[in-house]
């Protein structure tokens, strides 16, 4: 019997070895961890085990390495990628530039680190998300950057403080720093519109076992800390990058007639609905009901002819009910969900609204009444003159 070749051997295998993001198990995903030197994952350790110690699976590789791939096959091998080699100039394998976006534009979550010698290429990679560093160093172990103003949907998470400035410290200020205070970023996150999650640092050293257990005394005062907060920070950021916090699912959308159970194909206009949807919130362990105030639903053709904000019984579920307008064609059930830090809700349902039939219209109208008596009384005068006319000598 011939042997077959190896790769079709493991192609019916390929949807278990090629594993991919799973809304229904946020932290049960394979992350990329690029490198500039192997040492940084001793030096940096103690972040490491964290996220491995949450379920993460890290695949540590050198930049520059000739067979690192994002995907194979067409599918995507991890879920996220963490790029720790601020000064890479070049990436190795078949991983540039064009290729991060496109993981990004996927739907994958990636984290920066950079530093004062940060690359062209890992400042072209920031700059795509909307993050322009600084040239020079500021008053912390790091680079300094600011926030495009194009680009609405990332955030600061760490600035820098109000007396700060940004400018090279071996040359002598001629003109006024163009980064000062708070304007500089040193930590950014941002949420793509397909949830895609980013964090870029200003710091690689900041990640290090070093910066997470060193003490800390704050600039002006006595106040000394044994150990920084940077690894609950980190930790915290990380969480929220990787989907285990902030994450939202939508599940069970129903909607019915009021006192029916069951959905129908279309609606009649006037008709009393009833609209339902279950949200949850990953915790990092379990889907939790996600409780808010704000949920609201749309019956939409064109323009929303109905807006309601959605009721919660604080287990998860929403729920409203409202008449269907007078008004017939193509509707839809929309709730678009966006809050901040919280991955965005875009759910549709589409149904249609049809008028009265001939014979659903009542046979007598109230407001008509005026009118059935102004025939009823004309045809009783007609018969009265008719009689009186003919009978009256």
């Amino acid at each position: 019997m011939p042997k077959l070749p190896l790769f079709l051997i493991l192609i019916p295998f390929l949807p278990f070895l090629c594993t991919s993001f799973s809304p229904e198990n946020p932290s049960s995903r394979r992350v990329l961890v690029l490198l500039d030197d192997l040492a940084l994952k001793s030096s940096h350790s103690v972040y490491f085990k964290s996220l491995q110690s949450r379920g993460f699976e890290l695949d540590f590789k050198l930049a520059d390495d000739p067979k690192i791939g994002l995907q194979r096959y067409g599918q995507y091998l991890y879920d996220g990628l963490i790029l720790f080699c601020p000064t890479t100039d070049r990436f190795g394998g078949s991983i540039d530039l064009a290729a991060i976006l496109d993981f990004v534009d996927s739907g994958h979550d990636l984290i920066i680190a950079a530093d004062n010698n940060a690359s062209d290429l890992i400042r072209e990679i920031a700059t795509e998300c909307g993050v322009d560093f600084d040239e020079a160093p500021v008053l912390f172990q790091g680079i300094g950057h600011s926030l495009s103003p194009a680009n609405s949907l990332v955030l600061k998470v760490l600035s820098a403080s109000p007396s700060a400035y940004s400018a090279n410290p071996k040359s002598k200020l001629s003109n006024p720093p163009s980064l000062t205070g708070s304007a500089i970023s040193l930590v950014s996150i941002l949420q793509a519109r397909n949830n895609a999650r980013i964090l870029i640092s200003g710091s690689l050293v900041m990640f290090s076992n070093r910066f997470f257990r060193s003490g800390v005394q704050k600039a002006g005062t006595l106040t000394k800390h044994e150990k920084s907060s940077n690894e609950q920070f980190l930790t915290e950021l990380s969480k929220w990058v990787f989907h285990e916090r902030g994450h939202l699912k939508a599940v069970n959308v129903q909607h019915h007639k009021d006192g029916e159970a069951d959905e129908p194909s279309m609606y009649r206009i006037n008709d009393d609905l009833v609209y339902s949807v279950e949200i949850y919130e990953w915790s990092g362990r379990s889907w939790e009901p996600y409780v808010a105030d704000d949920v609201q639903v749309q019956f939409y053709m064109m323009s929303p002819y109905v807006l309601k904000n959605l009721s919660t019984d604080k287990k998860g579920r929403y729920f409203t009910a409202f008449k269907v307008p007078d008004v017939y064609g193509v509707f839809q059930f929309k709730v678009e969900y966006q809050r901040l830090g919280y991955t965005s809700l875009s759910l549709s349902k589409q149904i249609p609204v049809r008028p009265y039939r001939h014979n659903e219209y009542e046979r007598f109208i109230p407001a008509a009444y005026p009118y059935y008596g102004a025939a009823f009384s004309m045809m009783a005068g007609f018969f009265i003159f008719t009689a009186v006319h003919l009978y009256n000598k």
